[in-house]
């Protein structure tokens, strides 16, 4: 059986039927149990903003919202999950309110408006501190479930407290239909240590999900993952552990539908602007089940649901008003972005990308003069995701939600080989530097607008203000020998807020 609920989107219809009284008794039928049980499992994967991005067109919770609940309204036997990566990074999470950084907090209420059922970790919800992510789980109506990631005490992993009571090793629904057929639906969900956390136990996935799974089909419950690892770790354990039909991933950014063996893997797109709905069929007397698959578009043409419409609102105005500090139109379209733009972590972190370059190259043009080249380091890049089509001036502050002014540095070229070296041999982390106008020529040395770098001579390069202060590259100070001065912008320049350096240079 098809369903295809994008039809659920246009109307909800409700027919009354009017009929005359019956003068014949009527028996109430008692239904019997056929073996067949039908469900529908509705995944998120990697959703950081709760509002509609490139100008209104994409995404947005409030339609999701919408969706879910017509779905709701036809198969009472529906479960909304996400698999991994909503509390971070996100722009809105960065700003301060009441005091204090939201880190996640507009997600989790929006969440809880829309009765979300079950969660597993991703990499980035351990980017929070440990008292910021226990409060988000404090803040939670909904149940989270990790079967390899646990708070560290004494060396030893232990579940994480919630609101509900503990993160669950395994989690079990125990479902029904109208006739009394039932099934145990269970969810084991293992999370990749990209980023690892000093107060996190990580357990190795394909290890922790094996146990998982034994317990689960003890208990008679049929096993399905939640998952946040990269493709080939999903389809290692496809392989590894056999009995598990479906695999709901995060962590990829873009929509996936694979099929290993008897495992079907599922990822939908980032940031809402696609969902998945899984229809389940499941007969019991055969031990069969039947799974059909649709991958659901979240556009300009889904309607949105009050409620979290509301929410999604009060929040947007908190984070206008932040943004309009800086920018007084947040939401104009100042770039197309094709080919795509590469924000991803491990790019930003491993190679030069295409968003790199126009940092810099934003960055050395940010003055009034000319400066050498420009330096950013890569971990500064947040947004973790492509920025495709019309990109707005609030997609530059997703990118580089902290912000920071650009500097005008004089260093010697000893300190900037160095610089430049330390980088590289740091690659797949934050220090890793996104450059321009600075290379390698064909032999393999740096090089400035094409010439070799000269360890007497002195250049001047525009540097983000977070990298002198020697946090990912430790020497990199003002105090350093080879600095010979630093120029630091007045609050009427576009130096001052390197977003808006670059909103200025896309709108050129």
């Amino acid at each position: 059986m098809k369903r295809h609920y994008s039809l659920l989107i246009v109307f909800i219809v409700t027919l009354h039927f009017f009929a005359c009284k019956s003068t014949k008794a009527v028996m109430p039928v008692t239904p019997t149990d056929d073996g067949v049980i039908e469900c529908t499992l509705i995944q998120l994967n990697d959703v950081y903003e709760i509002a509609p991005l490139s100008g209104g067109k994409y995404g947005g919770m409030a339609r999701v919202a919408f969706v879910v609940d017509s779905i709701r309204a036809q198969e009472p036997n529906t479960l909304l999950l996400m698999a991994g990566d909503f509390l971070n990074p996100s722009l809105l999470g960065t700003v301060k309110y009441q005091g204090e950084r939201i880190a996640g907090k507009q997600m989790i209420e929006v969440m809880n408006a829309m009765d979300f059922d079950l969660v597993t970790f991703g990499n980035h919800e351990f980017d929070l501190s440990r008292e910021a992510l226990q409060d988000r789980l404090n803040q939670s109506q909904f149940q989270w479930m990790s079967s390899n990631t646990f708070l560290k005490q004494d060396g030893e992993g232990i579940p994480f407290p919630t609101g509900k009571s503990t993160v669950a090793f395994t989690y079990t629904f125990d479902l029904e239909d109208e006739d009394g057929t039932e099934l145990q639906l269970g969810f084991f969900g293992v999370t990749l240590n990209s980023n690892p956390q000093p107060y996190v136990f990580y357990g190795d996935p394909m290890q922790y999900a094996a146990q998982a799974v034994t317990q689960l089909k003890q208990q008679g419950a049929l096993p399905i993952g939640l998952t946040h690892l990269t493709l080939e770790q999903d389809k290692e354990l496809a392989t590894r552990i056999s009995g598990v039909p479906l695999v709901l991933g995060g962590h990829e950014h873009n929509n996936m539908l694979v099929e290993v063996g008897n495992t079907k893997i599922a990822k939908a797109d980032a940031n809402a602007k696609t969902i998945y709905v899984h229809h389940l069929i499941y007969y019991k007397k055969e031990n069969r089940l039947v799974i059909d698959s649709e991958l659901f578009p979240i556009d300009e043409n889904t309607p949105s649901d009050p409620e979290v419409s509301a929410i999604v609102s009060r929040w947007n105005q908190i984070l206008e008003a932040e943004i309009k500090t800086v920018i007084s139109n947040p939401n104009q379209v100042i770039y197309q972005a094709d080919p795509p733009l590469d924000g991803t972590d491990s790019a930003s972190r491993g190679i030069q990308t295409n968003l790199g370059e126009i940092i810099t190259k934003a960055m050395a043009l940010s003055f009034s003069h000319d400066v050498d080249g420009a330096i950013v380091n890569g971990g500064s890049i947040r947004i973790d995701d492509m920025l495709a089509g019309p990109v707005t001036s609030i997609d530059i502050f997703r990118v580089l939600p902290f912000g920071g002014g650009v500097l005008k540095v004089e260093m010697k070229g000893s300190l900037l080989k160095e610089t430049l070296d330390y980088g590289v041999s740091k690659r797949g982390t934050g220090a890793y530097l996104q450059r321009a106008y600075i290379d390698k020529n064909a032999e393999g040395v740096w090089t400035v607008r094409d010439k070799v770098i000269d360890p007497e001579a002195t250049y001047t390069i525009a540097v983000s203000d977070f990298l002198m202060k020697g946090y990912d590259i430790p020497f990199l100070t003002p105090e350093h020998p080879g600095v010979l001065s630093v120029y630091e912008p007045a609050p009427n320049e576009a130096a001052y807020d390197i977003r808006k350096a670059i909103i200025q240079y896309l709108q050129k």
